[in-house]
């Protein structure tokens, strides 16, 4: 298999998130991909086979475990193809359902890709599980934010969506990797979404991601994905809407990810971002 790496949600191979990226996948199975995605050593990589009909069924790999969806790893093989095959839409098969992801060249030549998400929902976080979360953490009550409430939220991959009260406490992130990664595996989430809101189309987030074997993630489109319907749902943004999340700055890799929340509680989240190669 040929390795493609490639950084998403930044035009600096120095930011975003890397994401290995395998275009022809085909006769790999579930051992070699794993142990692909583990040599590799990113959170996510991407594993793809064409089907007949032109759409590509994609599996995505973290060095612990298969992940249903990844939306930084989506973004960098919607580029990476594009480089190879031209821009335009691609219809991806993946363990979540299937995903539309269109590309184009800005202005400067970057390949820009947008993906569509399933329907995105959400549901209540359980009284004991967040209280858990927030001991792992090291948070109290007083430093949630009031007016965006504990959820999970869905749009391919579940993700606890908690809002810090201030920009400083979203900073300070230091958790038991041990005792996290025990509770999201006692209830399929995938990150841990902590974002603080700047302005009202304005957050910034960070991803705890101890399933992927890392302490955190510095850009994750399914995230900001399930976000984007979180918002929508809860009535917090007025659709049509475009937000913007900065993620990744607090560790040194800054992410842009821009998120289009459109009108129609069933309707996909778009997720926007550039990819460079590595």
């Amino acid at each position: 298999m040929e390795i493609l790496r490639y950084v998403a949600f930044s035009t600096d191979p120095e930011g975003g998130n890397p994401a290995g990226v395998v275009l022809d996948a085909s006769g790999a199975d579930d051992a070699a991909m794993l142990a692909t995605a583990a040599e590799v050593g990113y959170s996510e990589t991407a594993f793809v086979v064409e089907a007949c009909d032109g759409s590509l069924n994609v599996r995505y790999f973290s060095p612990l475990a298969e992940v249903p969806f990844c939306g930084h790893a989506t973004i960098a093989t919607a580029v990476a193809h594009a480089e190879r095959h031209g821009t335009g839409r691609l219809l991806l098969r993946t363990a979540a359902g299937p995903v539309t992801v269109t590309t184009d060249r800005a202005a400067d030549g970057a390949v820009v890709a947008t993906l569509v998400s399933v329907a995105p929902r959400t549901a209540p976080v359980e009284e004991a599980d967040l209280a858990e979360l927030l001991a792992i953490l090291g948070w109290s009550a007083r430093d949630l934010d009031p007016e965006l409430p504990p959820r999970v939220a869905f749009a391919g991959a579940w993700h606890p969506v908690i809002a810090a009260a201030s920009r400083e406490r979203l900073a300070d992130l230091d958790y038991d990797m041990a005792a996290l990664t025990a509770l999201m595996a006692r209830r399929d989430w995938t990150t841990i979404d902590l974002v603080r809101r700047e302005s009202p189309t304005v957050f910034h987030a960070r991803n705890p991601f101890p399933p992927g074997g890392v302490t955190e993630d510095p850009a994750t489109g399914a995230a900001a994905a399930a976000f984007g319907g979180y918002l929508r749902e809860l009535g917090l943004v007025t659709p049509p809407a475009t937000l913007t999340i900065h993620q990744g700055a607090d560790m040194g890799r800054p992410s842009v990810i821009t998120v289009s929340v459109p009108e129609g509680a069933d309707t996909g989240i778009g997720v926007t971002g550039t990819a460079v190669s590595i």
